[in-house]
């Protein structure tokens, strides 16, 4: 919403005279976010954690989805970044790559680029090409004795190089990690928040059909505040709640961050940031597209 967005600035200064406590305090601004933030979302993603940063939201999707599934494994795409905590970097391969290499528990998919990679424009389907991939993975890690707990991709690989998910390879993967006793983890802390312009979040890309059962975000949430939320089912939660091990964070989703969450939603639909972003994005994909024809070396436009 722009650097030092007044809006923004004021929420935060006018919460900060008033009160500024942890989550343990009721506070409405906590439940009040949650409310327009289930607003954006599908109905059965209807529970919220918050927390301060992207690493700290996927460390704690990684941790709900194996208390929900009881099974450790994770299977990501290749070149994937996650987060800078030991577990995100577990799962990064982006990171592990030059570090301590791959867990036993990690699995790596190949990227569902129909540019550059296994599988392009011209295979006669790559989405279930690149979805069989996936399935192959659990089937070798189950001869292994491994169990899947998730599989952790964001809406559009950004570091990867800005991917485009062919629509449907999400619902086919979600499938075969759900038959495998899996979820289906979005991470949207780079993508999410009316960026990709014609949906709120990039996930939706995939089509409607498309749930998935934990959605991660942070970054544009509180406009360089640290602010960063997970969002998941009732089923997903209750079997987290269920040890009696509650979640707590001392700044998560403290008075002030609420404050400055509610006024980023406010900007973006006061401002109408999402029909911005889709007018500027066509604009840019147009004039791009126009060069590409000109000069050979531009290969795609993404």
């Amino acid at each position: 919403v722009g650097h030092c967005h007044p809006d923004i600035v004021k929420a935060a200064h006018e919460q900060n005279q008033l009160l500024n406590t942890n989550s343990r305090y009721l506070h409405d601004n906590l439940v009040d976010y949650a409310e327009r933030l289930s607003k954006t979302l599908p109905e059965k993603l209807c529970i919220f954690y918050f927390l301060n940063s992207g690493s700290e939201a996927n460390d704690l999707a990684l941790r709900l989805a194996r208390q929900y599934t009881k099974h450790e494994d994770v299977v990501v795409l290749d070149h994937a970044y996650h987060g800078h905590l030991t577990s995100l970097i577990d799962i990064s391969p982006y990171k592990f790559r030059n570090l301590e290499g791959q867990k036993e528990w990690v699995h790596v998919a190949p990227v569902p680029d129909t540019y550059r990679g296994l599988y392009r424009e011209d295979h006669e389907d790559s989405v279930t090409a690149y979805a069989n991939e996936v399935k192959n993975i659990i089937e070798q890690a189950h001869k292994r004795g491994r169990k899947i707990a998730a599989f952790f991709v964001e809406s559009l690989p950004s570091v990867g190089g800005q991917i485009i998910p062919p629509a449907g390879y999400f619902q086919k993967v979600a499938e075969h990690v759900h038959k495998a006793g899996g979820v289906f983890i979005a991470d949207e802390i780079q993508v999410g928040f009316g960026r990709i312009g014609k949906h709120f979040w990039a996930f939706q890309l995939q089509g409607e059909d498309f749930i998935p059962d934990i959605v991660t975000m942070g970054k544009p949430i509180g406009n360089g505040h640290p602010i960063a939320c997970v969002a998941t089912t009732k089923e997903i939660a209750e079997a987290f709640a269920a040890t009696g091990v509650e979640y707590f964070n001392t700044f998560g989703g403290n008075p002030v961050s609420c404050a400055i969450g509610l006024a980023v939603l406010d900007v973006i639909e006061k401002e109408h940031l999402q029909a911005h972003a889709t007018e500027v994005g066509n604009f840019l994909m147009k004039l791009l597209k126009e060069q590409q024809i000109k000069h050979p070396i531009i290969g795609d436009v993404r």
